[in-house]
């Protein structure tokens, strides 16, 4: 399957296509007659690509990952890490979010019991 038709056909941006060719993270992809060609196992860890950036990580945090998972399940423990300190950042964004919404809830509460005076 080619770039193009991998982009279509999963739904994965030609930019992390291009990023994994950079990465020179695909096994099997080949290039035939000047187009990269991809089989099932390189669209799988593109969607873990995916999936790694829908979480947050950054390019960098995404090839260290990926390049992890190709090492072997020996590294599972800092792949676990990694994930860890991702899930430790969201939850850090999600409190900061939630104490925005108190604040903004607090002030129209206020001019709202103002308008009623």
């Amino acid at each position: 399957m080619t770039m193009k038709e991998a982009s279509e056909r999963y739904k994965i941006p030609v930019k992390i296509l291009k990023e994994y060719e950079k990465w020179e993270l695909c096994g099997a992809v080949k290039k035939v007659m000047g187009a990269w060609q991809y089989d099932d196992q390189d669209i799988e860890r593109l969607s873990m690509i995916m999936t790694l950036h829908d979480m947050g990580f950054n390019n960098s945090e995404v090839e260290s990952y990926m390049r992890l998972t190709l090492e072997g399940d020996h590294t599972e423990p800092e792949r676990i890490a990694m994930l860890n300190r991702r899930r430790g950042k969201t939850l850090d964004e999600i409190h900061f979010k939630e104490k925005q919404i108190a604040h903004m809830d607090y002030l129209r509460h206020e001019m709202q019991k103002s308008k009623k005076k």
